[in-house]
């Protein structure tokens, strides 16, 4: 019989204690002998040496330990907001969560952030009230925190002793107490009438079994979240927290006889080098060695074997020769798999991760310069890892960008480099990352067998704007009979290579951006036969022909529909504490922000706004002086808008094809024609 799985979550804020509160629970289980220290740098899952030193989580951590006959996969995710988007990653993989609070600290910005989130994406989540024995905590002071900023719909499972001291205990409340009977019951109701109306019609019917049930129910349904409180360090409370990790959370055995789907979530490179994938399994059985479908998070389908399966066990990856529904597993021989692509079938949550892309870049550049080769691979390794790190370097492969969220995230690059590569390197100025779009209608020809042209190939292509924010369009305007179907099988075939030869030269337009918001329209089409027609004898077309021809045309296309850079628009969302509603609009002002929603909540107001990406980082940076460190700010794209006065051009990866000469200068050097 297939046992239960609990795929569980510990968020915080920076600081709150949640990695301390994963040793406990590992210590408390009897996976560890002793409770490591995030000061000492003894943690188990932050391994990372600047996670040692800094005291923060950068990477998710995977380690498992049982409860009550369910094993529980337990993932200690960042707090930090530059690293947001790995927490998002394992939010989708999650079956529930425990969101931690510092008693002394109460509800912090990103702890509301994160509740966000978990509510939004209907994460069953437990609260944990952590530090209870530190001085200045007060447990009545943070659950009113929790319901004013956070959600009304919680539970609080008991009551603290001796707050504040060393002797802090945490008091659990029993079904036998009649104020938290009462409370329970009124707080179930308000989501389940039939409750409501046993309540009415006779108190006693209710049962202790009936509240129980009712109370998990709602748990599971992400209706309410019960508080629980203690202290890590202490393990006082952990006790009760891990009774209702078993008895409310979601524990699944999964359906391992059904079709095979999973979700790769991270990276990871062993000892030697080999990639190894961590997937989240949502149904099916993989077998060792059996060949896999992996639908690519960018579009596509590719088979791969898998050559090496582990599963954490008590505290350890252990070899497996299967990974089944349910379960967490690493697996080796993936070598073309990335982070968000599906193992089989797409899991059934679907699970599109919702953070706004990096809209920031920097050049890094190697201290010692012949360390250049060695920069490039090992951000290579980085960008594997992170799908949203993307590095590029210019056509003469020694300036290198790499995109960011923010100054912490260039940090750890460059602490990483430090330590794992032994790589010394420093950072230009961050600027933001603008797109191109077109302005009017363009046409561009290369005719078969002309002076001009020396591909074995016509193409025409004619390049219109598109509607804003709906990125490339693709289109074929050409007879099928004009295509040289020897070579790409069918129609369909020839129009999907045609469409990514066309993306890849739209990756960098007149100014070096992405050209987006367009329709590119094949409106030409012949090839070349040794032995004719439609040639003239010539001879035979080859794929390398229509590759490197569509960047010549394409670009002379684009240079007569002529192009405008647009620079990337945030919407923010602010919440702020009544009081700094003057001096935060106040700077929204000056920062060119338009205001477009605020309502108040309690002592705390929420502003919307839309502002220039280039701006928002000034706002974060000022918004903790503005607010008393109170304010919280959530960003995500929205669209973008013509740059206003000069713009930045961004140096090429590649040859501009509309330098011919350089240009097939450069397919020479790269045997392309071979």
């Amino acid at each position: 019989m297939p046992r239960k799985t609990l795929n569980l979550g510990i968020l915080a804020h920076v600081d709150a204690g949640k990695t301390t509160l994963t040793e406990r629970l590992l210590y408390a289980a009897g996976v560890i002998d002793t409770v490591g220290t995030v000061d000492a740098g003894t943690t188990r899952t932050d391994t990372l040496a600047l996670e040692r030193q800094r005291g923060i989580t950068i990477k998710s951590a995977v380690v498992s330990f049982e409860i009550a006959g369910t094993t529980v996969n337990l993932i200690d995710t960042p707090g930090h907001p530059d690293f947001i988007a790995e927490v998002e990653r394992v939010l989708s993989l999650l079956d529930g969560a425990v969101l931690v609070i510092s008693a002394v600290e109460g509800v912090q910005p990103q702890t509301r952030v994160l509740m966000r989130a978990l509510r939004r994406l209907r994460v069953p989540t437990l609260l944990f009230v952590n530090k209870i024995d530190r001085a200045g905590a007060d447990a009545g002071r943070v659950l009113e925190a929790i319901r004013g900023r956070l959600t009304t719909a919680i539970i609080p499972m008991g009551t603290t002793d001796e707050p504040g001291t060393r002797a802090a205990r945490f008091r659990p409340y029993g079904f036998d107490d009649p104020a938290f009977r009462t409370a329970l019951t009124e707080g179930l109701a308000e989501r389940d009438d039939s409750l409501l109306a046993a309540y009415v019609e006779n108190e006693l019917a209710v049962t202790d079994g009936r509240l129980r049930a009712d109370l998990a129910a709602q748990t599971r349904r992400s209706l309410v979240h019960p508080v629980f409180l203690g202290s890590a360090i202490t393990g006082e409370g952990v006790a009760a927290l891990m009774t209702g990790l078993a008895e409310l959370l979601p524990a699944e055995a999964g359906d391992p006889e059904g079709a095979v789907s999973g979700r790769v979530f991270k990276i990871d490179r062993g000892p030697a080098g080999e990639k190894i994938a961590y997937v989240r399994m949502f149904a099916g059985t993989v077998q060792l060695r059996q060949r896999l479908r992996i639908e690519t998070a960018g579009g596509g389908d590719v088979e791969a074997k898998a050559t090496g399966i582990s599963v954490p066990e008590h505290g350890e990856w252990v070899r497996h020769s299967r990974l089944v529904a349910g379960e967490i597993g690493r697996l080796w021989g993936l070598n073309g798999v990335r982070i968000g692509d599906t193992i089989g079938q797409p899991p059934p949550t679907g699970g599109q991760w919702r953070f706004a892309p990096p809209t920031m870049e920097t050049v890094v550049a190697p201290v010692r310069p012949a360390d250049g080769g060695a920069l490039r691979g090992a951000l290579a390794r980085l960008a594997e890892q992170d799908p949203l790190i993307n590095v590029r370097a210019d056509d003469t492969g020694r300036e290198i960008s790499v995109s960011l969220y923010g100054e912490v995230q260039k940090e750890v690059i460059q602490a990483t480099l430090a330590t794992e590569f032994g790589i010394d390197v420093t950072f230009h100025e961050t600027t933001i990352i603008c797109v191109e779009r077109p302005v009017d209608r363009g046409e561009a020809v290369e005719v078969l067998n002309t002076e001009s042209n020396p591909f074995h190939a016509t193409i025409g292509l004619r390049v219109e704007p598109g509607p804003q924010d709906s990125g490339i369009e693709f289109r074929m305007g050409v007879d099928p009979q004009s295509m040289p179907m020897y070579v790409y099988k069918n129609a369909d075939i020839f129009a999907d290579h045609m469409a990514q030869y066309v993306r890849r030269t739209l990756r960098e337009g007149r100014f070096g951006w992405q050209v987006t918001d367009c329709v590119v329209t094949m409106i030409d089409c012949s090839y070349s036969l040794a032995d004719g027609p439609p040639s003239r004898r010539g001879p035979l077309s080859t794929p390398a022909d229509f590759r490197n021809l569509t960047p010549i045309v394409l670009m002379r296309a684009i240079e007569q529909a002529g192009t405008v850079v647009c620079e990337p628009m945030l919407r923010v969302s602010l919440e702020i504490p009544v009081w700094a509603i003057s001096a935060v609009l106040t700077a929204l002002g000056r920062l060119g922000a338009a205001v477009k929603h605020q309502s108040l909540r309690g002592d705390l107001t929420t502003i919307e706004v839309v502002a220039p990406a280039a701006r928002v980082p000034d706002l974060q940076r000022r918004l903790p002086g503005l607010t008393g460190g109170e304010g919280v700010l959530e960003s995500t794209l929205d669209g973008y808008r013509p740059v206003r006065g000069e713009f930045t051009t961004r140096p090429r990866t590649t040859v501009d094809p509309r330098n011919r000469e350089r240009y097939l200068l450069s397919l020479t050097r790269q045997g392309a024609r071979g």
